[in-house]
């Protein structure tokens, strides 16, 4: 059973940064992707952006500010997030996608995930 652990959420302010970290229990060479998804309070799952053998790719809403990378020597992804605004307040999830080539963006092309780790940007 893979399993995909989140750390590193936590509060900061408005315009600070924080990197998110999603490490997993087996070597990720095989899956097509791996993304980020976050879910403000109240609101629908919202793709952040991804990695996959051709690069990364993002949403609109993080162009710019947020940086995906990931090292497969240590089975693990991050989500390096600059600029932070309270907007950006969520519980963000890491996923990775085994059956999808390209570029998937949805949540229902994701078939693992990890728990999720809270972030909080206070104005």
């Amino acid at each position: 059973q893979v399993q995909l652990v989140e750390s590193g959420g936590g509060l900061v302010q408005a315009g600070g940064s924080l990197r998110l970290s999603c490490a997993a229990s087996k070597r990720t060479f095989s899956w097509y992707a791996m993304g980020w998804f976050r879910q403000p309070p109240g609101k629908e799952r919202e793709f952040v952006g991804g990695i996959n053998w051709s690069g990364t790719y993002y949403g609109d809403s993080v162009k710019e500010r947020f940086t995906i990378s990931r090292d497969n020597t240590k089975n693990t992804m991050y989500l390096q997030m600059n600029s932070l605004k309270p907007e950006d307040t969520a519980v963000y999830y890491c996923a990775a996608s085994t059956g999808v080539p390209g570029t998937p963006n949805f949540a229902y092309q994701y078939d693992k995930w990890g728990q999720g780790t809270q972030v909080t940007v206070s104005s």
